[in-house]
């Protein structure tokens, strides 16, 4: 019997496993600004308001939807939000918008800052332009002063910036208000390079903006051009006709010769920064100076920069708001509206700003106020510009790291020969990992003007046989600004030689803690000479050192013998406290003389 032929089966085909799926494409950044609440945050990531305010409230902030955020609920936002977040102040975002819109953008008027030394003609330069080219100068002269001015040559403006020192144009600069376009240096030809010219050209280098030098005075028999172009060589700052790249020209303020030719240079070199404005966002500028007026009110000199202000607008500036009441220009004549660059007085301020705070028109006034009790809240200024302290302890741990290095270095002493040899001899010590570079270096104690150069240009002062009064040591502290004393040249030279070879040492920092002014001196039986004093501020310590003044001149330093307050001996005696002070080997005590107390501390690198 034949057996059935077996069915043929056929292979089973494999299964196919399922395609894994494609990771999830990262969502782009999220940009928030500042005045959004935590509504408007969480429809601009997608989310349901609740379940943001569930993630705030378990990470400990209790808020409702319109609340404005903050930095302080970034984090939990992040974390609800699973994206990237950035928050930026309101500014830098109007700032980003209108800068990001290429088509919008339109050429601005150059803002020109004049600098240098005293009596060498700026304000003759000024009065020439002003007087000569005046925007609408059939308004009359200058009625008032708002900080700028607008002058007209061939068919463009250029506005003026008349600051009353070099300190304001940095401190300007140092609060993120960078608004000068243009310095013209003011040289006179009959005196060539003067203290304040060094000054003025350090603080223009500092703020990394360009400089046309107006040689003055050239009418004079003394006058000498050569001389001063090549003392300007010797300043960094080699001239066209030298072979260099700055512009100079050479005029008479006084005769008003070669005036068109500034002008024009102005006009050529705004032309080669590109210099833009987008007049089609909200109006932002700067504050350039303030003041409460006994008729209007808080006042404020505002320089806009983007778009165009109306009177009417509700603006914030810091922690300042207001509605635009009035707008003034620069001869006191009001306006409608003012655009960039344009320098206009705005009256409704409701508190008096203060200068360098960026100005910004929002939406209504409820925004404005919102916005502005928040930062007061918060405790915070518009775009803080925290600067990275520089100091030697820094730059050693740049060196560890591998990083590039550059050390500043402002350097004030007694004498002028001391300067002289100090800011040729620090650059030497540089190695071919360490560039030095001395940005500024004059006789006399340390200032305020140092400290904001300093903290503009990331600088370490370095004080020779200098002082430093208690106020500008509180200064620095607040600028994050580093100061190094020295009296003896070779330890401030090997300090900057550890430094650049990365072998920074500890060093013996000094710090001032308070001062007593004696009041009446006693002669103690046994004893000797006591001084009387109330501590006007800080404390004495009877472990510190101290030193003599008298009328701001160091007569002794040394130490304390004995402290005593009601007969008692004590360690300390803090302010608003009398005391009786012995000094160790020192009789030559009178009533006003000031006890400075202080103490020296090891610091090693951290």
């Amino acid at each position: 019997m034949n057996k059935p032929t077996p069915k043929k089966t056929a292979p089973k085909k494999p299964v196919k496993a399922p395609a894994a799926a494609a990771p999830p494409k990262p969502l782009p950044k999220l940009i928030l600004s500042e005045g959004m609440t935590i509504k408007d945050a969480a429809n601009a990531a997608e989310i349901k308001p609740k379940a943001l305010l569930d993630r705030l409230s378990s990470a400990g902030l209790e808020m409702g939807t319109n609340d404005l955020l903050d930095e302080s609920s970034i984090a939990a936002f992040v974390k609800a939000a699973k994206r990237e977040v950035e928050y930026i102040k309101l500014e830098q975002a109007v700032r980003n918008l209108a800068e990001s819109d290429e088509k919008a953008l339109v050429t601005r008027p150059p803002v020109v800052t004049i600098m240098g030394h005293v009596d060498h003609g700026k304000t003759t330069l000024l009065d020439n332009i002003r007087s000569s080219r005046l925007v609408d100068k059939e308004f009359g002269g200058i009625t008032q002063h708002i900080g700028a001015y607008r002058v007209h040559h061939k068919n463009r403006n250029i506005t003026f910036i008349d600051t009353p020192g070099h300190e304001a144009f940095t401190q300007l600069r140092a609060r993120g208000a960078g608004v000068t376009d243009i310095v013209v240096l003011v040289v006179a030809a009959d005196d060539g390079i003067m203290p304040q010219t060094k000054e003025a050209i350090n603080h223009a280098l500092a703020a990394d903006v360009p400089i046309i030098v107006a040689i003055n005075k050239i009418d004079k028999p003394e006058a000498n051009v050569d001389r001063v172009k090549q003392q300007l060589s010797k300043e960094d700052l080699l001239v066209e006709d030298w072979g260099g790249k700055t512009i100079s020209v050479e005029i008479s303020a006084t005769e008003g010769k070669n005036i068109e030719d500034l002008l024009e240079m102005i006009l050529l070199l705004g032309d080669i920064q590109d210099l833009k404005t987008n007049p089609k966002v909200p109006a932002q500028g700067v504050v350039l100076e303030s003041k409460m007026d006994p008729q209007k009110g808080p006042i404020g000199s505002v320089l806009i920069r983007h778009g165009v202000l109306e009177q009417g607008q509700a603006f914030l500036s810091g922690t300042s708001f207001g509605r635009a009441r009035a707008l003034f220009d620069e001869k006191g004549q009001s306006m409608k509206a003012a655009a960039a660059g344009v320098p206009v007085e705005v009256m409704g301020f409701q508190t008096v700003p203060q200068a360098g705070d960026l100005f910004q028109v929002v939406s209504d006034l409820p925004t404005a106020k919102k916005i502005a009790e928040h930062r007061v809240l918060q405790d915070r200024k518009p775009e803080p510009v925290v600067q990275e302290r520089a100091t030697l302890d820094e730059l050693f741990k740049k060196i560890e790291d591998g990083q590039p290095k550059e050390l500043n270095l402002i350097v004030k002493a007694d004498v002028h020969g001391s300067v002289e040899v100090l800011a040729d001899l620090l650059p030497s010590l540089a190695t071919e990992k360490v560039l030095i570079k001395v940005v500024h270096a004059a006789t006399g104690p340390i200032s305020e003007a140092d400290v904001l150069l300093a903290s503009a240009s990331r600088a370490v002062i370095i004080g020779y046989n200098a002082r430093v009064l208690p106020k500008i040591a509180d200064l620095a502290a607040r600028e994050n600004v580093e100061i190094r004393l020295y009296t003896i040249i070779y330890q401030l030279t090997d300090d900057i030689k550890k430094a650049v070879i990365g072998l920074l040492d500890p060093v013996i920092r000094e710090t001032v803690i308070g001062h007593a002014e004696i009041r009446k001196v006693f002669q103690i039986p046994k004893i000797g000479l006591v001084a009387g004093c109330y501590v006007t501020d800080g404390r004495i310590a009877r472990n510190a050192d101290i030193r003599v003044l008298r009328n701001r001149e160091v007569i002794h330093q040394g130490r304390i013998s004995s402290l005593k307050h009601v007969k008692e001996n004590v360690n300390e005696v803090k302010k608003d406290y009398e005391c009786g002070i012995g000094l160790d080997r020192f009789k030559d005590i009178q009533p006003r003389d000031v006890i400075e107390a202080f103490i020296r501390e090891k610091v090693r690198p951290t």
